[in-house]
């Protein structure tokens, strides 16, 4: 009998053991992930996490919310159109993972599926997109901690402040307990109405919540005073001279008067106290909606009676003269407006109750023994809005301000003036124009540079502070300076803006500016001359090198040209001049040879090609096309591959990333069979050179390594009056007329020809270099 029981416990204690480590029989399931959804305007920085996961709507790319960066993106950017425009997700939405990085000095701008990204010269956070698939075992959170805008105040609303002050109370006479209530140590309880020590045939009142923060703002249960009987704790009387504090003790349940008994001169008055104008300082009774904004007490806690307020104060004929001079200017007069704010004055008692805590000293001092004091708190202000510069005007702007002893101090302080003026005109910001001011003399110096500052205010401080350097007027050397070293990334180039350099010269310069202009303008700067004072028919004479102003402009047609008759007329040329450095439209020189092309390759992909010289050939695509600045405002490659068909394998502007174009190049998959370049000629005028900008360069090169099964000679001729540059490079055994009549006149400078394929990579600068003299070549008016 005994084994069978234990044999039985035991086997009860099998199951509830198994069933307590399988429970349901199941296995414990992974948590699963949840993606919090954001809006299309939602900025990276705007979160407080390192790294997180999100979801984002559809449609965020026509709500064009912009985007600073490439890859790698300023915080400031919206998260949704930085992951669209890195081809992490589509228009569609889609998960995005979040991670944040280090901030950087330069972030390019770009165009990539759509969005166009803009550049910033710097930011304090980056961050980057990935695909939103999390790694295994990895879980992001699932809710977002933003970062506020602004501080947040603990806010009571006023039904809180009524429940705080009074409470329902009593209506019998029963005399008030004596027993004290422990106070609340929760920040959410409810006081329940006392049962044990009061007789009374009323409902009790109803539950009280206290406040939050209790342990700062302490409410006692007003259950246990009469609502006519005053504080349940009755302070001692205080004196006409001011108010006076002594330990606290239990009030008799009889009423008593509130005056001295030792001053009959001033008999109680029934009616309530004036309210007073309180100074901002004054540290006395708190209204509950205080609360939140309180420091913690260590003494004293202090709370308003219910006492009705009035709005002016009361004169009563009945009163003596000192009465009314204890009511209008007694413990707490009224404050000047241009009063000192560290005057301090006597605490106010008439309108406070106080509960004892701690035990209080009679020598302590009010403001350090515990009384919950506080001063205003200032009211948070918005910050000023930061110009981000304007939009329309978008360049990166150079004034190169003559230095030389010529001028004189008078004449170089009016030039400080006008560029003054000029900064506050044209409205400096990241998202506009960028301005700096190089100093000419004998050398150039940078006084600021396009990085140093990003409003108009501080550009103009900077102007203020430029101290004359002297010297002769050497312009060709200060255009040399911008050319080599000014206009790079690490002064703030950004790139995506065109580059502008404005040259103020007192008369004539001291040196030649031909050459170093030359090259300034083919790197791609306008070069604008404000001349003040030139030289008149009688001083030519003087001149280093005549017509010093068309040699250096970027056109000679009067738009780039300024000249002033007087110094003190040079404030009349600000808003012409700035009309003209910010309509990008007609800014010529910012196109160069290797950002204002649309460049289409014909690819031959015959069978003799074989699948190894095809690489070798894709190859060679990819090193010519390295050289061009890649975007969709810039230069855009297409390519067509072709046997006895053809087939298009990417378009102009598919690709505006040069990463992104590169591995495109790669995937191109060899295709085998005939060959028919006449054919391909054609298609590629259809499909790639009709789809063409009109301010592009339209480039075809052509790569065959045989003779053509169709004619070439009537879509050569064909694509040549559309305005096509076209170069043939023929390989082993192409046929040199077929590559002749292919090519441009004149044909020896764009017909090449290689007996292998491993040498193709010989022809890369060569190319190039004809593509670009060919640019500069063209026409100045």
């Amino acid at each position: 009998m005994i084994r069978a029981s234990v044999t039985a416990v035991c086997l009860a204690l099998l199951l509830s053991c198994s069933c307590w480590a399988k429970p349901n029989g199941s296995k414990n399931k992974k948590p699963k992930q949840v993606v919090p959804a954001i809006e299309c305007d939602v900025r990276a920085g705007k979160i407080n996490l390192p790294e997180f996961i999100v979801k984002c709507p559809a449609h965020c790319k026509e709500t064009k919310q912009q985007v600073y960066g490439t890859s790698v993106f300023a915080s400031i950017s919206s998260i949704c159109n930085a992951a669209i425009h890195s081809g992490v997700i589509t228009n569609s939405g889609g998960k995005v993972i979040v991670r944040k990085m280090a901030g950087q000095n330069s972030y390019k701008g770009s165009n990539s599926f759509g969005v166009r990204s803009l550049s910033l010269s710097k930011w304090r956070e980056s961050f980057v997109v990935s695909v939103g698939k999390p790694k295994k075992g990895v879980i992001y959170p699932s809710t977002l901690d933003y970062v506020p805008s602004r501080p947040t105040y603990v806010k009571t609303s006023q039904k809180d402040k009524s429940h705080a002050v009074t409470t329902a109370l009593p209506t019998t006479a029963a005399p008030e307990p004596t027993t004290m209530i422990p106070e609340p140590t929760t920040t959410a309880t409810t006081t329940p109405a006392p049962t044990t020590t009061t007789t009374t045939t009323t409902p009790p009142p109803p539950p009280t919540t206290a406040k939050s923060r209790a342990a700062v703002h302490k409410v006692r249960d007003a259950g246990l005073r009469r609502p006519e009987a005053g504080s349940a704790i009755r302070r001692q009387p205080s004196s006409p001279v001011g108010p006076a504090f002594n330990r606290v003790q239990p009030a008799p349940p009889e009423r008593t008067p509130t005056m001295s008994q030792s001053n009959p001169a001033f008999p109680r008055r029934d009616w309530a106290p004036p309210s007073f104008p309180r100074p901002d300082w004054f540290p006395g009774a708190r209204r509950p909606a205080d609360v939140s904004y309180a420091v913690p007490d260590s003494g004293y806690t202090w709370s308003e009676t219910d006492t009705p307020e009035s709005s002016a104060r009361d004169h009563r004929p009945d009163i003596s003269e000192f009465e009314r001079w204890f009511y209008n200017f007694g413990p707490y007069l009224p404050r000047s407006p241009d009063s000192d704010g560290s005057r301090k004055a006597a605490l106010d008692t008439t309108h406070t109750r106080v509960e004892p805590v701690d035990a209080w000293k009679p020598d302590a001092n009010l403001y350090e023994s515990g009384f919950s004091v506080r001063e205003q708190e200032p009211v948070p202000r918005a910050p000023e809005p930061v110009s981000q510069g304007d939009p329309n005007c978008k360049v990166d702007l150079v004034f190169l301000m003559d230095g030389s002893w010529s001028i004189g101090k008078r004449r170089f302080k009016i030039q400080k003036d006008f560029l003054a003026e000029v900064a506050q005109t044209i409205n400096v910001g990241v998202a506009g124009p960028m301005m700096g001011i190089i100093q000419y003399g004998d050398d150039p110096v940078t006084e600021i540079s396009l990085k140093s500052h990003s409003t108009s205010r501080d550009v103009k401080s900077s102007i203020d502070k430029i101290v004359q350097k002297g010297g002769l007027s050497n312009v060709g050397k200060a255009l040399s300076y911008i050319n080599k070293q000014y206009f790079s990334d690490a002064n703030g180039n950004r790139g995506g803006a065109p580059n502008v350099a404005v040259v103020l010269v007192d008369g004539w310069p001291t040196d030649k500016v031909e050459e170093a202009s030359r090259l300034a303008r083919e790197s791609g700067i306008n070069i604008f001359f404000v001349t003040i004072e030139g030289p008149d028919d009688n001083e030519k004479h003087q001149l280093v090198e005549a017509n010093f102003v068309d040699k250096a402009v970027c056109r000679t047609n009067g738009f780039y040209s300024l000249p002033v008759s007087s110094w003190f007329g040079l404030r009349k040329a600000v808003q012409p001049l700035v009309k003209r450095v910010c309509d990008t439209d007609k800014l010529m020189c910012s196109k160069t040879c290797l950002n204002a092309n649309d460049i289409a390759f014909v690819i031959d992909g015959s069978s003799s090609v074989g699948t190894g010289n095809f690489r070798t050939v894709l190859q060679f695509v990819a090193n010519v096309t390295r050289e061009f600045e890649i975007s969709d405002t810039d230069t855009r490659v297409g390519a067509v591959q072709y046997t006895y068909e053809q087939r298009l394998e990417f378009n102009f502007g598919q690709y505006n990333n040069k990463a992104e174009l590169l591995n495109a190049i790669k995937r191109i998959n060899y295709w085998s069979g005939g060959t028919s370049t006449g054919a391909a000629i054609t298609y590629t005028a259809e499909q790639l050179f009709s789809k063409s900008k009109p301010n592009k360069r339209k480039i075809m090169i052509v790569i065959t390594d045989g003779r053509s099964y169709d004619d070439v000679r009537a879509p050569s001729l064909a694509i040549h009056r559309q305005g096509v540059i076209t170069y043939s490079i023929g390989i082993a055994w192409a046929a040199q007329d077929e590559l002749e009549y292919i090519a441009t006149d004149p044909d020896k400078e764009h017909s090449f020809f290689v007996d292998e394929f491993d040498n193709l990579f010989k022809f890369v600068p060569k190319i190039i270099n004809n593509i670009c003299q060919e640019f500069n070549s063209q026409p100045r008016n």
